[in-house]
């Protein structure tokens, strides 16, 4: 009996993990759930293949380096001499990564690619793949994606800009959609002061109106492009930035004392024709457009992402939009980071279950008497595992609903193009809202989803940490791609940023509460949960989610907003849980199997929908298996190993 050595004895087999295009069931029902097949076909084969290149050992590579090399300030923000400098150092991991979604057009894609309504559905499918690998880099992306987004509103108004205008915000959205990571911009997203992050009625950054004599003669942003600094002159102080790197950003400030905050583009760089290099050489260069990095933030989690406090002095920008109405456009925004974030976190719980279901085929446990079993033959393991399935697929049903919204609406709202008649012809089996219904249920599902997906991930991705035992615990990042530890911290601030729960569920009741607009949206969601069970022929079981909804209905209808702000998270998290489970009956009609009949079940038993049946083990352990792996079960995955 040899005893054990630093390199002899037991050695853990390192888990495989697979494709999750193919892996992750969920993620199949949803891409044919909410796209029609023949997009799905033309689209399918170049998302398998990204499902591939996001577990490649490069990319794990990368997220280590942006992960022990994390960004700084050169000098501390000095140079040699004792001169401020606000020089930001970001790791090579960090720009491949970024490089690498720019290139894949993750943001780019739904602008320059045409499959219709169904355009965010597919970008966000690419975007669930790529989240737990991107090293945070799908944070400035989120605000690229709404930059663009509301720059591509202002850009389609007949009016309303001068040519100066059009021709500074079309540069800047042709950078946003670019797909060269040489021309492409991120964007950063400014709210967020000493006085609060999503409040912003405090603001304390002032925005002057100081216009160059001559505008042939304006200063320049870009030289080689010849696109001027604007009128506006900015100064304040930013508290939390989270795109520090970025090209150009989205920012609030005051114009006039009792009129509400403006929203400004500005570029972060301006060109500087007097600056000498450290040669001597007198051929100028670029430099900070009046921002001056203060310090970087130290963070729990998003630890490869460049955060800092910014003071402005002189912050050339232009506004966009009516003044005083910044709010307004700022929303334009929100509305696309908070699909970045809830997408993000069901991201990191898809990943999560990934490595769990990979570590249970290849860790074996005792079970007594000398016998031992892998993790995936243990009835309890595999029953903790199907829990977490259940919920995950309920709200990966919920998110992607809530983006195929997004799309109609946007949709809805651009100029028709040839191409768009196929799309158009291209159907899901889900009944499209009536187009007078969209915008109301947008306006619902935009704070409902981020507020309930966000939070409710967390625990969830930490159990799949737990399922790892103490390996789970440790920053494994000599073998990145099971790091749960990273992607937990990582996953937290999901139910912080764009929005904590509470301010979110408080904005759910608002938007439900209001005089006129929550009319519409009550009205849009009777019809959901109507035209839903309706699809479903759900029988008695719909009824009670029909009565659960109704019940919600009368309360929003008869009691005050300020009676109900107590419970507007337990509100705003029962309408989840409903819209949840209308959308589990019409997957599980529309794409029927014993699988998707069990978890439908087992979620409308946990929800308290359907009563929970005692004195019965519930499903067997091949079908807990079945749910878990897939149809065909562990016996093909074992034998891949």
């Amino acid at each position: 009996m040899e005893p054990s050595s630093s390199n002899t004895g037991f050695f853990q087999r390192l888990p495989v993990l697979e494709n999750q295009f193919h892996d992750d069931v969920s993620f199949q029902r949803i891409a044919k759930l909410f796209v029609p097949a023949s997009i799905l076909d033309k689209v399918g084969p170049e998302i398998e293949q990204l499902g591939q290149e996001v577990l490649s050992q490069q990319i794990f590579d990368w997220i280590t380096d942006a992960e022990k090399n994390q960004p700084y300030l050169r000098g501390s923000g000095r140079d040699a001499f004792g001169r401020p400098k606000s020089e930001l150092v970001v790791t090579e991991g960090w720009r491949k990564l970024q490089d690498f979604g720019l290139a894949r057009g993750f943001v780019a894609y739904n602008y320059d690619t045409n499959c219709g309504p169904y355009n965010r559905v597919v970008q966000f499918l690419r975007c669930h793949l790529w989240e737990a690998s991107c090293a945070n880099t799908l944070c400035p992306a989120a605000m690229q994606d709404g930059a663009a987004r509301l720059l591509q509103r202002h850009l389609s108004r007949q009016g309303g800009l001068t040519d100066i205008e059009r021709q500074v915000l079309q540069n800047a959205y042709n950078h946003l959609i670019s797909r060269d990571p040489a021309n492409a911009w991120t964007s950063g997203q400014w709210m967020t002061e000493r006085t609060g992050g999503s409040d912003v009625s405090q603001t304390e950054t002032v925005a002057v109106y100081d216009p160059y004599p001559d505008s042939a003669t304006a200063p320049l942003a870009s030289a080689a492009e010849k696109t001027p600094l604007g009128p506006w002159s900015i100064s304040g102080f930013k508290w939390f930035s989270s795109a520090t790197d970025s090209q150009m950003t989205i920012l609030l400030a005051r114009t006039k004392p009792g009129l509400g905050v403006s929203a400004f583009f500005a570029p972060m760089r301006r060109h500087n024709p007097s600056l000498v290099s450290i040669t001597g050489q007198k051929d100028g260069g670029t430099e900070l457009n009046g921002i001056t990095i203060q310090r970087l933030k130290a963070k729990f989690g998003t630890q490869s992402l460049p955060t800092a406090e910014l003071e402005l002095k002189g912050m050339r920008g232009w506004m966009i939009g009516e003044e005083g109405k910044g709010i307004q456009g700022i929303s334009t925004i929100l509305n696309i980071t908070r699909v970045h974030s809830s997408v993000s976190s069901m991201g990191y719980l898809g990943r999560s279950i990934a490595v769990a279901k990979a570590y249970a085929l290849v860790r074996e446990i005792g079970v007594g008497k000398g016998k031992r079993t892998p993790l995936s033959q243990h009835p309890l393991h595999m029953r903790t595992l199907v829990n977490t399935t259940v919920d995950y697929h309920g709200m990966m049903l919920l998110d992607f609903y809530t983006l195929y919204i997004l799309g109609l609406d946007e949709h809805l709202s651009r100029p028709y193009q040839a191409s768009d008649a196929a799309a158009a012809s291209a159907t899901v089996a889900l009944s499209p809202p009536p187009k007078h219904f969209i915008s109301p249920l947008l306006r619902v599902l935009s704070s409902l989803h981020k507020a309930y997906i966000c939070e409710a991930t967390i625990p969830l991705v930490f159990g799949c940490m737990e399922s790892l035992g103490g390996v789970g615990y440790l920053v494994n990042s000599e073998s990145e791609y099971i790091n749960l530890a990273r992607i937990f911290r990582d996953a937290c601030v999901g139910a912080i940023w764009e929005g904590t729960t509470d301010l979110l569920s408080s904005d759910t009741l608002r938007a439900l509460k209001h005089s006129v607009a929550g009319k519409e949206s009550l009205s849009a969601m009777d019809w959901f949960v109507s035209d839903g069970l309706k699809l479903a022929s759900s029988g008695s079981v719909g009824e009670k989610i029909q009565s659960a909804w109704d019940k919600l209905r009368e309360r929003l209808e008869k009691e005050s907003q300020g009676n109900l702000l107590p419970e507007a998270r337990h509100i705003t998290f029962r309408i989840a849980e409903v819209l949840m489970a209308v959308l589990y009956l019409v997957d599980a009609k529309v794409n029927p199997g014993r699988e998707i009949d069990a978890m439908c079940n087992m979620y409308l038993s946990k929800r308290g929908f359907v009563e929970v049946q005692t004195g019965k083990g519930g499903n067997s352990f091949e079908l807990d298996l079945a749910i878990v792996y897939g149809s065909k079960g562990v016996g093909e995955k074992m034998a891949k190993l």
